[in-house]
Protein backbone atom coordinates (compact mmCIF):
# COMPACT_ATOMS: atom_id res chain seq x y z
CA UNK A 1 0.00 0.00 0.00
CA UNK A 2 1.36 3.44 -0.95
CA UNK A 3 2.01 5.78 1.90
CA UNK A 4 -0.59 8.58 1.51
CA UNK A 5 2.17 11.13 2.04
CA UNK A 6 3.64 10.15 -1.34
CA UNK A 7 0.37 11.27 -2.91
CA UNK A 8 0.42 14.64 -1.17
CA UNK A 9 0.13 17.97 -2.94
CA UNK A 10 3.60 18.77 -1.66
CA UNK A 11 5.00 15.83 -3.63
CA UNK A 12 3.17 17.01 -6.76
CA UNK A 13 4.52 20.54 -6.18
CA UNK A 14 8.02 19.03 -6.03
CA UNK A 15 7.43 17.26 -9.36
CA UNK A 16 6.15 20.48 -10.94
CA UNK A 17 8.84 22.78 -9.54
CA UNK A 18 11.66 20.49 -10.71
CA UNK A 19 10.01 19.78 -14.08
CA UNK A 20 10.11 16.04 -13.50
CA UNK A 21 6.92 15.46 -15.47
CA UNK A 22 6.56 14.35 -19.07
CA UNK A 23 6.76 17.47 -21.28
CA UNK A 24 6.60 15.73 -24.64
CA UNK A 25 3.54 16.61 -26.76
CA UNK A 26 1.48 17.55 -23.70
CA UNK A 27 -2.00 19.03 -23.80
CA UNK A 28 -4.63 20.40 -21.48
CA UNK A 29 -7.54 18.11 -20.59
CA UNK A 30 -9.46 19.79 -23.44
CA UNK A 31 -6.69 18.58 -25.79
CA UNK A 32 -5.22 22.01 -26.53
CA UNK A 33 -1.43 21.94 -27.09
CA UNK A 34 0.40 23.04 -23.94
CA UNK A 35 3.91 24.36 -23.44
CA UNK A 36 5.33 25.07 -19.98
CA UNK A 37 7.61 28.11 -20.29
CA UNK A 38 8.10 28.97 -16.59
CA UNK A 39 6.77 26.82 -13.74
CA UNK A 40 6.73 29.91 -11.50
CA UNK A 41 8.01 30.73 -8.05
CA UNK A 42 6.90 28.58 -5.12
CA UNK A 43 4.52 30.32 -2.71
CA UNK A 44 4.85 29.25 0.93
CA UNK A 45 2.06 31.53 2.16
CA UNK A 46 -1.68 31.54 1.46
CA UNK A 47 -2.82 31.78 -2.14
CA UNK A 48 -1.94 29.86 -5.31
CA UNK A 49 0.97 27.42 -5.11
CA UNK A 50 3.16 29.11 -7.74
CA UNK A 51 3.39 32.75 -8.74
CA UNK A 52 4.60 34.30 -11.99
CA UNK A 53 4.30 31.19 -14.14
CA UNK A 54 4.18 31.32 -17.94
CA UNK A 55 2.50 28.79 -20.22
CA UNK A 56 1.37 28.66 -23.82
CA UNK A 57 -2.02 27.11 -24.52
CA UNK A 58 -2.63 26.72 -28.22
CA UNK A 59 -1.36 29.94 -29.80
CA UNK A 60 -1.87 32.08 -26.70
CA UNK A 61 0.81 32.81 -24.10
CA UNK A 62 -0.40 33.27 -20.53
CA UNK A 63 1.31 34.72 -17.46
CA UNK A 64 -0.09 34.22 -13.98
CA UNK A 65 -0.36 31.66 -11.20
CA UNK A 66 -0.52 27.87 -10.97
CA UNK A 67 -2.52 25.81 -8.46
CA UNK A 68 -1.77 22.13 -7.81
CA UNK A 69 -4.14 19.50 -6.41
CA UNK A 70 -4.31 15.74 -6.12
CA UNK A 71 -7.85 15.74 -7.58
CA UNK A 72 -9.31 18.60 -9.57
CA UNK A 73 -12.41 18.57 -7.33
CA UNK A 74 -10.16 19.63 -4.43
CA UNK A 75 -10.49 23.11 -5.96
CA UNK A 76 -14.06 23.20 -4.68
CA UNK A 77 -13.21 21.43 -1.42
CA UNK A 78 -10.72 24.23 -0.70
CA UNK A 79 -13.32 26.82 -1.77
CA UNK A 80 -11.05 28.42 -4.37
CA UNK A 81 -14.11 28.99 -6.59
CA UNK A 82 -15.21 31.66 -4.10
CA UNK A 83 -11.80 33.28 -3.61
CA UNK A 84 -10.72 36.15 -5.90
CA UNK A 85 -7.09 35.40 -5.02
CA UNK A 86 -7.37 32.43 -7.41
CA UNK A 87 -8.85 34.34 -10.33
CA UNK A 88 -5.38 34.76 -11.86
CA UNK A 89 -4.69 31.00 -11.97
CA UNK A 90 -3.77 30.23 -15.57
CA UNK A 91 -3.32 26.48 -15.12
CA UNK A 92 -4.76 23.91 -12.71
CA UNK A 93 -2.24 21.07 -12.37
CA UNK A 94 -3.72 17.80 -11.07
CA UNK A 95 -2.91 14.11 -10.87
CA UNK A 96 -6.52 13.01 -11.10
CA UNK A 97 -8.94 15.04 -13.24
CA UNK A 98 -12.47 14.24 -12.02
CA UNK A 99 -14.33 17.45 -12.91
CA UNK A 100 -13.84 20.92 -14.45
CA UNK A 101 -13.34 23.88 -12.09
CA UNK A 102 -14.25 27.56 -12.25
CA UNK A 103 -12.93 30.72 -10.62
CA UNK A 104 -15.05 33.31 -8.81
CA UNK A 105 -15.87 34.92 -12.20
CA UNK A 106 -17.43 31.62 -13.36
CA UNK A 107 -14.60 31.16 -15.87
CA UNK A 108 -13.32 27.61 -16.41
CA UNK A 109 -9.67 27.15 -15.41
CA UNK A 110 -7.53 25.19 -17.92
CA UNK A 111 -6.33 21.89 -16.43
CA UNK A 112 -3.26 19.74 -17.00
CA UNK A 113 -2.85 16.16 -15.76
CA UNK A 114 0.61 15.69 -14.28
CA UNK A 115 2.31 12.49 -15.46
CA UNK A 116 5.72 11.49 -14.09
CA UNK A 117 7.93 8.38 -13.79
CA UNK A 118 6.68 5.98 -11.11
CA UNK A 119 10.24 5.55 -9.80
CA UNK A 120 10.06 9.08 -8.33
CA UNK A 121 7.15 8.07 -6.13
CA UNK A 122 8.92 4.82 -5.23
CA UNK A 123 12.11 6.67 -4.25
CA UNK A 124 10.14 9.10 -2.10
CA UNK A 125 8.16 6.27 -0.50
CA UNK A 126 11.45 4.53 0.33
CA UNK A 127 12.64 7.61 2.25
CA UNK A 128 9.34 8.08 4.08
CA UNK A 129 9.20 4.45 5.19
CA UNK A 130 12.77 4.42 6.50
CA UNK A 131 13.20 3.64 10.21
CA UNK A 132 16.85 4.73 10.27
CA UNK A 133 18.32 7.60 12.28
CA UNK A 134 17.92 9.72 9.16
CA UNK A 135 15.72 8.61 6.24
CA UNK A 136 18.60 8.42 3.76
CA UNK A 137 21.03 6.56 6.06
CA UNK A 138 20.74 3.37 4.01
CA UNK A 139 21.61 5.29 0.86
CA UNK A 140 24.52 7.29 2.19
CA UNK A 141 26.88 5.35 -0.07
CA UNK A 142 25.14 7.06 -3.01
CA UNK A 143 25.77 10.56 -1.67
CA UNK A 144 28.71 12.71 -2.67
CA UNK A 145 29.76 14.21 0.67
CA UNK A 146 31.03 17.33 -1.08
CA UNK A 147 27.53 17.89 -2.45
CA UNK A 148 26.20 17.21 1.04
CA UNK A 149 28.27 20.09 2.39
CA UNK A 150 27.10 22.47 -0.34
CA UNK A 151 23.77 22.72 1.45
CA UNK A 152 25.26 23.97 4.72
CA UNK A 153 24.94 27.68 3.92
CA UNK A 154 21.23 27.43 3.09
CA UNK A 155 20.62 25.38 6.24
CA UNK A 156 22.53 27.87 8.38
CA UNK A 157 20.61 30.86 7.05
CA UNK A 158 17.38 28.89 7.54
CA UNK A 159 18.38 28.19 11.15
CA UNK A 160 19.14 31.82 11.89
CA UNK A 161 15.95 33.02 10.22
CA UNK A 162 14.04 30.52 12.35
CA UNK A 163 15.30 32.29 15.48
CA UNK A 164 14.26 35.68 14.14
CA UNK A 165 10.64 35.38 15.26
CA UNK A 166 11.38 34.93 18.96
CA UNK A 167 13.93 37.75 18.99
CA UNK A 168 11.55 40.15 17.24
CA UNK A 169 8.66 39.27 19.58
CA UNK A 170 10.84 39.96 22.61
CA UNK A 171 12.13 43.13 20.99
CA UNK A 172 8.58 44.38 20.53
CA UNK A 173 7.78 43.61 24.18
CA UNK A 174 10.82 45.67 25.16
CA UNK A 175 9.81 48.60 22.95
CA UNK A 176 12.66 47.89 20.53
CA UNK A 177 15.35 48.18 23.16
CA UNK A 178 18.07 45.94 21.72
CA UNK A 179 20.25 45.99 24.84
CA UNK A 180 17.37 44.94 27.11
CA UNK A 181 16.28 42.20 24.72
CA UNK A 182 19.81 40.89 24.34
CA UNK A 183 20.27 40.89 28.13
CA UNK A 184 17.13 38.77 28.57
CA UNK A 185 18.19 36.32 25.87
CA UNK A 186 21.66 36.06 27.33
CA UNK A 187 20.16 35.38 30.76
CA UNK A 188 18.04 32.58 29.31
CA UNK A 189 21.13 31.07 27.69
CA UNK A 190 23.00 31.18 31.01
CA UNK A 191 20.39 28.73 32.27
CA UNK A 192 21.76 26.15 29.79
CA UNK A 193 18.37 24.48 29.14
CA UNK A 194 17.71 23.13 32.64
CA UNK A 195 17.34 26.58 34.20
CA UNK A 196 16.61 28.58 31.05
CA UNK A 197 13.05 29.53 32.08
CA UNK A 198 13.80 30.80 35.62
CA UNK A 199 16.83 32.69 34.29
CA UNK A 200 14.67 34.38 31.66
CA UNK A 201 12.01 35.23 34.26
CA UNK A 202 14.71 36.68 36.50
CA UNK A 203 15.93 38.98 33.72
CA UNK A 204 12.39 40.12 32.91
CA UNK A 205 11.74 40.91 36.57
CA UNK A 206 14.98 42.85 36.90
CA UNK A 207 15.35 45.40 34.13
CA UNK A 208 18.77 46.13 32.73
CA UNK A 209 18.31 49.85 33.41
CA UNK A 210 18.18 49.05 37.15
CA UNK A 211 21.35 46.96 36.99
CA UNK A 212 23.02 49.71 34.97
CA UNK A 213 22.64 52.10 37.89
CA UNK A 214 24.91 49.77 39.89
CA UNK A 215 27.29 48.82 37.07
CA UNK A 216 30.34 49.79 39.15
CA UNK A 217 29.34 47.73 42.20
CA UNK A 218 29.44 43.96 41.66
CA UNK A 219 28.13 43.23 45.16
CA UNK A 220 24.97 45.25 44.55
CA UNK A 221 24.42 43.54 41.18
CA UNK A 222 24.74 40.18 42.94
CA UNK A 223 22.30 41.28 45.64
CA UNK A 224 19.76 42.34 43.04
CA UNK A 225 20.09 39.11 41.07
CA UNK A 226 20.18 36.62 43.93
CA UNK A 227 17.42 38.52 45.73
CA UNK A 228 15.06 38.68 42.77
CA UNK A 229 15.84 35.03 42.06
CA UNK A 230 14.38 34.20 45.48
CA UNK A 231 17.64 32.59 46.62
CA UNK A 232 18.15 34.88 49.63
CA UNK A 233 14.99 33.69 51.36
CA UNK A 234 15.85 30.03 51.73
CA UNK A 235 17.11 30.28 55.34
CA UNK A 236 17.17 32.85 58.15
CA UNK A 237 20.78 32.41 59.20
CA UNK A 238 23.91 32.08 57.14
CA UNK A 239 27.47 33.25 56.64
CA UNK A 240 28.51 36.90 56.48
CA UNK A 241 28.33 37.14 52.67
CA UNK A 242 24.83 35.70 52.55
CA UNK A 243 23.52 38.00 55.28
CA UNK A 244 25.11 41.10 53.74
CA UNK A 245 23.55 40.23 50.36
CA UNK A 246 20.16 39.88 51.99
CA UNK A 247 20.50 43.17 53.83
CA UNK A 248 21.54 44.97 50.62
CA UNK A 249 18.70 43.42 48.66
CA UNK A 250 16.15 44.43 51.32
CA UNK A 251 17.16 48.06 50.74
CA UNK A 252 17.19 47.79 46.91
CA UNK A 253 13.94 45.84 46.91
CA UNK A 254 12.12 48.78 48.49
CA UNK A 255 14.01 51.38 46.48
CA UNK A 256 12.96 49.94 43.13
CA UNK A 257 9.69 48.33 44.22
CA UNK A 258 10.91 44.98 42.93
CA UNK A 259 8.91 41.80 42.55
CA UNK A 260 11.11 38.78 43.08
CA UNK A 261 10.66 35.19 41.95
CA UNK A 262 10.30 32.05 44.03
CA UNK A 263 13.35 29.88 44.61
CA UNK A 264 11.31 26.74 43.80
CA UNK A 265 11.79 27.40 40.09
CA UNK A 266 15.52 26.75 40.19
CA UNK A 267 16.77 23.22 39.58
CA UNK A 268 19.87 21.82 41.27
CA UNK A 269 19.17 18.09 40.94
CA UNK A 270 21.26 16.04 38.50
CA UNK A 271 23.44 19.03 37.67
CA UNK A 272 27.18 19.16 38.07
CA UNK A 273 27.94 21.64 40.89
CA UNK A 274 29.70 23.98 38.46
CA UNK A 275 26.37 24.33 36.64
CA UNK A 276 24.33 25.12 39.76
CA UNK A 277 22.15 28.20 39.21
CA UNK A 278 23.90 29.96 42.11
CA UNK A 279 27.21 29.72 40.26
CA UNK A 280 25.66 30.73 36.93
CA UNK A 281 23.94 33.76 38.48
CA UNK A 282 27.24 34.85 40.05
CA UNK A 283 28.96 34.51 36.66
CA UNK A 284 26.17 36.42 34.94
CA UNK A 285 26.44 39.20 37.53
CA UNK A 286 30.17 39.39 36.79
CA UNK A 287 29.45 39.71 33.07
CA UNK A 288 26.97 42.55 33.64
CA UNK A 289 29.48 44.26 35.94
CA UNK A 290 32.28 43.91 33.40
CA UNK A 291 30.33 44.87 30.28
CA UNK A 292 27.77 47.64 30.51
CA UNK A 293 25.53 47.88 27.40
CA UNK A 294 26.80 44.47 26.34
CA UNK A 295 25.08 44.25 22.98
CA UNK A 296 26.27 47.71 21.93
CA UNK A 297 29.83 46.54 22.59
CA UNK A 298 29.34 43.30 20.67
CA UNK A 299 28.18 45.17 17.57
CA UNK A 300 31.55 46.94 17.48
CA UNK A 301 33.63 43.77 17.88
CA UNK A 302 34.85 42.21 14.66
CA UNK A 303 37.39 39.79 16.09
CA UNK A 304 36.42 36.40 17.55
CA UNK A 305 39.22 36.38 20.09
CA UNK A 306 38.18 39.81 21.37
CA UNK A 307 34.58 38.62 21.54
CA UNK A 308 35.54 35.57 23.59
CA UNK A 309 37.58 37.75 25.94
CA UNK A 310 34.47 39.84 26.57
CA UNK A 311 32.82 36.75 28.06
CA UNK A 312 35.89 35.65 29.97
CA UNK A 313 34.49 36.23 33.45
CA UNK A 314 34.47 34.44 36.77
CA UNK A 315 32.22 34.49 39.80
CA UNK A 316 33.26 36.65 42.76
CA UNK A 317 35.70 35.42 45.42
CA UNK A 318 33.04 33.89 47.70
CA UNK A 319 32.26 31.31 45.03
CA UNK A 320 35.85 30.08 44.95
CA UNK A 321 34.90 27.97 47.96
CA UNK A 322 31.15 27.58 47.45
CA UNK A 323 28.65 26.11 44.99
CA UNK A 324 25.65 27.00 47.15
CA UNK A 325 25.13 29.55 49.89
CA UNK A 326 26.48 28.66 53.33
CA UNK A 327 28.09 25.37 52.24
CA UNK A 328 31.85 25.49 51.85
CA UNK A 329 33.64 23.38 49.25
CA UNK A 330 37.13 22.76 47.96
CA UNK A 331 38.76 25.83 46.33
CA UNK A 332 37.89 26.14 42.67
CA UNK A 333 37.68 29.27 40.53
CA UNK A 334 34.21 29.46 39.02
CA UNK A 335 35.19 30.89 35.65
CA UNK A 336 33.00 30.66 32.61
CA UNK A 337 34.64 27.90 30.58
CA UNK A 338 35.58 28.19 26.91
CA UNK A 339 32.90 25.67 25.89
CA UNK A 340 30.25 27.74 27.69
CA UNK A 341 31.51 30.96 26.09
CA UNK A 342 31.37 29.39 22.65
CA UNK A 343 27.85 28.11 23.34
CA UNK A 344 26.71 31.63 24.27
CA UNK A 345 28.24 33.05 21.10
CA UNK A 346 26.60 30.38 18.93
CA UNK A 347 23.15 30.53 20.51
CA UNK A 348 22.81 34.22 21.41
CA UNK A 349 25.44 36.49 19.88
CA UNK A 350 25.30 35.08 16.36
CA UNK A 351 21.47 35.10 16.02
CA UNK A 352 21.27 38.65 17.42
CA UNK A 353 23.95 39.96 15.06
CA UNK A 354 22.15 38.30 12.17
CA UNK A 355 18.73 39.72 13.08
CA UNK A 356 20.13 43.17 13.92
CA UNK A 357 21.98 43.22 10.60
CA UNK A 358 18.77 42.27 8.81
CA UNK A 359 16.66 44.93 10.55
CA UNK A 360 19.26 47.65 10.14
CA UNK A 361 20.18 46.64 6.57
CA UNK A 362 23.72 46.16 7.86
CA UNK A 363 24.66 43.11 5.80
CA UNK A 364 28.21 43.24 7.11
CA UNK A 365 26.90 42.20 10.54
CA UNK A 366 25.08 39.23 9.00
CA UNK A 367 28.29 38.17 7.29
CA UNK A 368 30.21 38.65 10.54
CA UNK A 369 27.76 36.40 12.38
CA UNK A 370 28.37 33.62 9.86
CA UNK A 371 32.14 34.21 9.98
CA UNK A 372 32.14 33.78 13.77
CA UNK A 373 30.49 30.38 13.31
CA UNK A 374 33.04 29.40 10.69
CA UNK A 375 35.88 30.21 13.08
CA UNK A 376 34.41 28.48 16.14
CA UNK A 377 35.25 24.79 16.66
CA UNK A 378 32.56 22.16 16.03
CA UNK A 379 30.09 21.39 18.80
CA UNK A 380 30.20 18.04 20.53
CA UNK A 381 26.85 16.36 21.12
CA UNK A 382 25.01 13.13 20.30
CA UNK A 383 23.51 14.48 17.07
CA UNK A 384 26.89 15.52 15.71
CA UNK A 385 28.44 12.24 16.84
CA UNK A 386 25.84 10.36 14.81
CA UNK A 387 26.53 12.44 11.72
CA UNK A 388 30.21 11.64 12.14
CA UNK A 389 29.32 7.96 12.40
CA UNK A 390 27.81 8.27 8.92
CA UNK A 391 31.09 9.66 7.61
CA UNK A 392 30.37 13.39 7.82
CA UNK A 393 33.46 15.33 8.85
CA UNK A 394 32.86 18.61 10.67
CA UNK A 395 35.35 21.44 10.98
CA UNK A 396 33.43 24.31 12.54
CA UNK A 397 30.35 25.41 14.49
CA UNK A 398 28.95 26.65 11.18
CA UNK A 399 28.82 23.06 9.97
CA UNK A 400 27.51 21.58 13.22
CA UNK A 401 24.73 24.18 13.40
CA UNK A 402 23.77 23.35 9.80
CA UNK A 403 23.70 19.64 10.67
CA UNK A 404 21.55 20.26 13.75
CA UNK A 405 19.10 22.18 11.55
CA UNK A 406 19.09 19.41 8.97
CA UNK A 407 18.37 16.71 11.56
CA UNK A 408 15.68 18.53 13.54
CA UNK A 409 13.75 20.29 10.79
CA UNK A 410 14.24 17.99 7.82
CA UNK A 411 15.32 14.47 8.76
CA UNK A 412 13.16 14.10 11.88
CA UNK A 413 10.15 15.46 10.01
CA UNK A 414 11.01 13.48 6.86
CA UNK A 415 10.96 16.75 4.99
CA UNK A 416 13.01 15.17 2.20
CA UNK A 417 11.31 17.19 -0.52
CA UNK A 418 12.93 20.37 0.83
CA UNK A 419 16.33 18.80 1.48
CA UNK A 420 18.95 19.01 -1.27
CA UNK A 421 20.10 15.45 -0.54
CA UNK A 422 16.55 14.11 -0.42
CA UNK A 423 15.93 15.84 -3.76
CA UNK A 424 18.82 14.05 -5.39
CA UNK A 425 17.86 10.64 -4.04
CA UNK A 426 14.25 11.03 -5.19
CA UNK A 427 15.38 12.02 -8.67
CA UNK A 428 17.80 9.09 -9.12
Amino acid sequence: MINPCTNSEEFLQFIWENRLFNETAITTVSLEPLKIIETGKRNFDSGPDFFNAQVQIGDTRWAGNVEIHKKSSDWFAHRHHLDEAYDNVILHVVEDYDKPVFNSKKEEVPAFVLAYPERLRANYKNLLSSKSWVPCEGQFHKIDLFEFQLGYHRLMVERLEGKTGEILRNLEENRYNWNETFYQSMAKAFGFKVNAVPFELLAKSLLLKILSKHKNNLFQIEALMFGNAGLLNEQLLGDDYYLRLREEYAFLYKKYNLKGRGSHLWKFMRLRPVNFPTVRIAQFAALIHKSHALFSKIIEIGNLRELQELFDVGASEYWDTHYRFNKTSKFSRKELGLASIQSLIINVVVPFLFVYGEKQSAHGLKDRALEFLEKLPPENNSVINNWQRLGIKVKSAFETQALLQLKKFHCDKKNCLNCHIGNKLIKK
